[in-house]
């Protein structure tokens, strides 16, 4: 009877780590290009637009979380090479990646705003950093003025590893881009990635 009820138990937690499992491929958790394009466009439009537009465009652009956001500091970019050394937390990977033209320009407008000597990239009002209930609001203010559904600044990691894994990427690429030092955490980008269906029906 003690055997019996053991495998029981193993046979539901297994079925719901599937179940979970499934659940997060089922749900859209990440915005497809069109709707960062709108996102991007009402963020510009803010009281802080120059501020948040940048924040929304890196979280979206390195894949970074908020954690990884508030910490980033002005020396770790580097316009004259236009690279940004970005580090992980999570025990993940951190690594240097390189900007891109529209993002280092609108670190060179942020930039060209500030008037302080302080360490961080992102400041609030009072120069402080942000905090993450402060980027929290910042991303669901913006993709309700925007008119998209609720978003949550995570859901920005997410789209770049859905938008890298739809332009062809690779896995292992990818794993590394989001300092994933675990591949399961990487997979299921490449495995609903859109790309991989393309011309299934062309003759």
């Amino acid at each position: 009877m003690l055997r019996v009820f053991r495998y029981a138990i193993r046979q539901n937690v297994k079925s719901a780590a599937a179940r979970t499992a499934d659940g997060h491929e089922r749900r859209k958790d990440f915005l497809g290009e069109a709707e960062l394009a709108t996102l991007l466009e009402a963020a510009r439009k803010g009281r802080h637009g120059v501020r948040d537009y940048l924040l929304i465009l890196m979280m979206y652009r390195h894949g970074l979380r908020v954690s990884e956001a508030i910490t980033l500091r002005r020396d770790e970019v580097n316009l004259k090479e236009a690279r940004i050394w970005v580090k992980r937390l999570k025990n993940g990977l951190s690594v240097e990646q390189p900007i891109a033209g529209d993002e280092l320009r609108a670190i060179r407008r942020w930039l060209a705003t500030r008037r302080d000597h302080l360490p961080w990239l992102f400041l609030s009002e009072r120069r402080q950093p942000l905090t993450r209930q402060s980027v929290n609001y910042i991303v669901g203010a913006v993709a309700a003025r925007a008119g998209l559904p609720p978003v949550n600044p995570h859901m920005l990691r997410h789209s770049c590893g859905f938008s890298l894994a739809n332009r062809g990427f690779d896995q292992r690429l990818i794993q590394d881009y989001l300092g994933h030092r675990d591949p399961k955490h990487t997979v299921h980008y490449t495995r609903v990635a859109a790309r991989r269906f393309d011309g299934l029906w062309e003759r």
